[in-house]
């Protein structure tokens, strides 16, 4: 992750209503799509932990048939994909594999059967924030994030195999950085993972194919993983925020800057313009529900961002002020178009994807700030956000509502401190004391959907960033340093018990009157 581009934090740009249990399921599917040989035939998915418990009302059958049909992230196709695979006659089934605490989470197991006979097994896990983990290919344990251009060969275990595969890809001159091999048994099946600094050739894959002892050589491609395209390393990365101060220092720059210079000296051109992008899905989505509500799928939410526009002169609004009032109606209405399967900006997560647009937008709007400050905003909430992804979580299921909607607060406090003209170290301490704040914070989806509490919650992580901003340019000093503070919130995530990471088995979701309104709780 200390190669994490980004857009692998401000994204993807999805359809709601959760990263972790739509756009990444739908990445699982993706993923397992790739390695097949011939088209899906029939399908089966098995589900465990927290996608087990809540995978109707988040809408990951759609989305991981949305990935065995082929769909994007943000295909708004994906909210009909039972349809469309009855009408292409894609066999599926879900099954439930029940509570493991020996997996991840959010676990899938994906076996397919293809048009030619073939079948394939891949175990999938979804990480926070889009982000996928491939675990397993037909039985065989593997550890793959898309970091690297990736092939997988299966081949008999016998004497010269690796030797042959090894100089077929050194013939196309390209560099093995990691290789594992993996065996059933003495003289049987084995297999090769080979992760590489470059993209093999297609021809390199036929000829691996055509080697004797090989029966498959397959290309992995984990969608939205982004590759370091440059040579070397870069003098721009840090694995932690005393690290990143020490480069804003040496550099003499802001964190939003040494961030676009990491991105600009890993990754291939093209990304201010992707950020420009990013932007105006964050405008598009902060606006619309104000504009035209809807009722969510699930019913719970629908027309409050509109409601909090229409009453900006109360004397309610007037107490807070107009920026953060516009900034928790942007916050609350971003909310709604996830929870209408509409399409969004993860930053980090869906469930908290309304504070960092809420934040940034209102605010830009307020100060009067000019386009490319409100970017080198969300580069530097993108740093922050890399930051938590890679020494804690943003995921719900493994850390609680404190991963998502906590460290949404911390991108945007962080943000917003850069916008006021903070320094890094401000802006880095508004960080830990927005992370404090919101500490312990539980993950109860009422009725294990994406609308209550997380859109009210999302007004809170809008206010909470917005303070613990003006306390840091004020002088106060958070209790902890920003690289203690993610110390915590992970130590804290894992204390929680199940009930309270996204099962809706525990916490609001499991009061009596929500109980009866949903009907989906025991």
């Amino acid at each position: 992750m200390t190669q994490m581009s980004a857009f692998e934090v401000l994204g993807p740009i999805m359809i709601g209503p959760s990263s972790s249990h739509t756009a990444g399921a739908l990445r699982c599917a993706q993923t397992a799509l790739a390695l097949c040989a011939s088209e899906p035939a029939s399908v089966t998915f098995t589900l465990w932990n927290s996608f087990a418990h809540t995978y109707r009302g988040h809408g990951t059958d759609r989305a991981l048939l949305g990935g065995i049909l082929g769909f994007d992230t943000d295909d708004e196709r994906i909210r009909d994909s039972f349809q469309i695979a009855d009408e292409r006659g894609l066999a599926y089934r879900f099954a439930i594999g029940g509570d493991d605490p020996a997996l991840h989470p959010n676990t899938v197991d994906i076996a397919i059967t293809e048009s030619d006979g073939g079948t394939l097994e891949v175990r999938g896990e979804s990480l926070g924030g889009g982000r996928v983990r491939l675990c397993r290919i037909n039985g065989v344990s593997v550890d793959i994030l898309g970091e690297y251009e990736t092939v997988f060969v299966s081949h008999r275990d016998v004497p010269g195999a690796l030797a042959s595969i090894i100089a077929c890809v050194a013939d196309d001159g390209v560099n093995i950085a990691f290789m594992k091999t993996y065996r059933s048994e003495r003289g049987g099946m084995a297999y090769t993972v080979l992760e590489m600094d470059d993209a093999p050739a297609d021809t390199v894959l036929q000829r691996l194919s055509q080697l004797a002892p090989v029966t498959s050589a397959r290309r992995i491609h984990i969608p939205g993983a982004t590759r370091p395209g440059g040579e070397g390393s870069s003098p721009y990365l840090f694995a932690n925020g005393r690290e990143l101060l020490d480069l804003c220092k040496r550099h003499d720059a802001g964190i939003g800057t040494v961030m676009r210079l990491r991105e600009e000296s890993l990754f291939s051109p093209g990304f201010d313009e992707r950020m420009a992008h990013v932007l105006q899905v964050m405008r598009e989505s902060s606006t619309r529900a104000i504009e035209n509500p809807r009722p969510s799928l699930g019913g719970f939410i629908g027309g409050e961002a509109r409601l909090l526009s229409q009453a900006s002169d109360t004397a309610a609004a007037s107490l807070v002020g107009a920026p953060l009032t516009q900034a928790v109606t942007r916050a609350m209405a971003v909310l709604e178009q996830n929870a209408t399967m509409g399409v969004i900006v993860a930053a980090p997560t869906a469930g908290s994807s309304g504070v960092v647009p809420g934040c940034v937008i209102s605010a830009g709007e307020a100060l009067g700030t000019g386009e490319k400050d409100v970017q080198q905003a969300l580069w530097c909430a993108a740093a922050v956000g890399m930051l938590l992804s890679r020494n804690a979580s943003v995921a719900g299921a493994e850390g609680g509502c404190q991963a998502e909607v906590g460290s949404a607060a911390a991108m945007a406090a962080a943000a917003l401190a850069q916008m006021l003209g903070g320094t890094p170290e401000q802006a880095l301490n508004a960080s830990s004391i927005a992370l404090g704040n919101l500490l312990g914070l539980a993950c109860d989806p009422i009725g294990g959907l994406v609308e209550a509490p997380c859109q009210n919650r999302n007004a809170i992580g809008v206010a909470c960033a917005f303070t613990a901003t003006q306390l840091s340019l004020a002088g106060i000093k958070a209790p902890v340093p920003f690289d203690e503070a993610a110390d915590a919130m992970l130590r804290v995530g894992r204390m929680l018990p199940l009930e309270l990471r996204e099962t809706a088995l525990g916490g609001l979701a499991t009061c009596p009157s929500v109980c009866s309104a949903c009907g989906a709780c025991a």
